[in-house]
């Protein structure tokens, strides 16, 4: 199993889970980003949800996934998965809370570094 990691909004994922359909809508490109690295989750989620509430992070099973997913860079030429089209939701195992320290910053799920390897 190759692990993607998502960030969202827990309203989102209840909202996809009711209509069966998730599609990122953050990016203003088509195809929204993932994460494949702990360190990658931490940037995201330091940079673009700096002490945002509500948040749930999606473990997503790659060989799942329905519909294409590239590796592009998208900053210092390192490569993140980008999913085009929207997410069968059978390809994620788990749904973790996602919520920032005091400080406002996020630290890596513990829970998830058994499926890292």
């Amino acid at each position: 199993m190759n692990l993607i990691l998502h960030i969202t909004q827990r309203t989102q994922w209840e909202t996809a889970q009711r209509s069966q359909v998730y599609r990122g809508d953050t990016l203003e490109s088509e195809g929204f980003i993932h994460c494949s690295t702990p360190q990658q989750v931490i940037n995201v989620a330091n940079t673009r949800f700096w002490n945002q509430q509500g948040l749930v992070l999606l473990c997503i099973d790659s060989d799942k996934v329905q519909a294409e997913i590239r590796y592009e860079g998208i900053q210092q030429d390192e490569l993140f998965p980008h999913i085009y089209g929207s997410l069968n939701l059978d390809a994620v195992f788990q749904v973790l809370n996602f919520q920032p320290n005091q400080d406002g910053t996020f630290a890596f799920p513990q829970e998830i570094i058994s499926f890292m390897s």
